[in-house]
């Protein structure tokens, strides 16, 4: 399979004037099409900008998102079950929810999640909804942190928890603290901690109704991962990559890429030809499938 460079070098030898069809679209869809025929079965890409194009509304998780996911779905044959690939750094809570009770239902959890680099804190949960997740060494997932108004619920919590000391041991730092406390709603830190709760909730039932639904102490493993993995203060940073071989210790039902050579390299030639779009056009969202339906969101 083609490395980053074969594929752009690939890209730029396309003659998209003989097709409709740009050359990045043509290069990414037939590469998609060719995992499909090596696991035979339905796959979706759900790709995010965020890194080449951090600054851009939309770029998280959102509600809008579940409209390219009923567009990728639709006309698939749902018993084929699918395999989800993930590039993405969150988002929204109850969207994120929203968009995996709608892809339980459509495939009767017979998901698969990849990771070809990173899914961060919506997309850890959405890797934890799923039966088994695949994961290189080059593969991170990330804290379960909910974002509200774009910044993380924990950091918010901590913020205060830090102001609440210092101000207690100097009064007078209430000056300093108080322009940065006062960007916050009064009810936003009661608003945080609901949000951490909630994750919490629905991250031990999908692992227990998922993951680990025939397993013995499913309860136990499933509050034990989702400690870990919101756990602030070990985690100390809601950017934190999780490798693989931490994720397998916390419990996880991961399968390395790297144990079948084929299939990693056109998970990874996939991802070259995603990253390559985002990079190189104006768009700063992607989803699609292997038979060409996409939803591309452009600056």
């Amino acid at each position: 399979m083609p490395n980053w460079s074969e594929v752009l070098r690939e890209i730029g030898n396309v003659d998209a004037e003989l097709k409709s069809l740009s050359a990045p679209d043509q290069v990414r869809r037939k590469y998609l099409k060719k995992l499909f025929e090596k696991t035979r079965r339905n796959t979706i890409a759900y790709y995010s900008g965020w890194l080449s194009k951090p600054n851009i509304e939309g770029i998280h998780i959102n509600d809008e998102d579940k409209n390219g996911f009923m567009m990728a779905v639709h006309e698939l044959n749902r018993s084929d079950g699918l395999d989800l690939i993930l590039h993405t750094p969150g988002g929204e809570l109850h969207a994120t929810e929203s968009i995996i009770h709608y892809l339980r239902q459509m495939f009767d959890d017979n998901i698969r999640v990849i990771v070809p680099q990173i899914a961060m804190s919506g997309g850890t949960l959405i890797a934890c909804s799923s039966k088994q997740i695949l994961m290189g060494k080059h593969s991170n997932l990330g804290p379960i942190d909910p974002q509200l108004r774009g910044v993380p619920a924990y950091g918010v919590i901590e913020e205060f928890r830090t102001a609440a000391e210092e101000i207690k041991e100097d009064p007078s730092k209430v000056h300093v603290w108080n322009p940065i406390l006062s960007k916050y709603h009064p009810t936003f830190l009661s608003q945080c901690k609901n949000a951490i709760e909630h994750s919490k909730k629905v991250a031990q039932s999908y692992l227990k109704e998922i993951m680990f639904k025939d397993v013995p102490n499913n309860t136990k493993i499933a509050e034990k991962i989702v400690g870990s993995l919101t756990d602030y203060t070990g985690n100390k940073s809601h950017a934190r990559h999780i490798h693989v071989d931490e994720c397998k210790i916390l419990g996880l039902k991961v399968l390395e890429l790297e144990s079948d050579h084929e299939l990693q390299e056109l998970v990874l030639t996939v991802h070259h030809a995603f990253v390559h779009t985002l990079m190189n056009t104006r768009s700063f969202k992607i989803i699609e499938n292997h038979i060409g339906r996409s939803l591309i969101k452009l600056m």
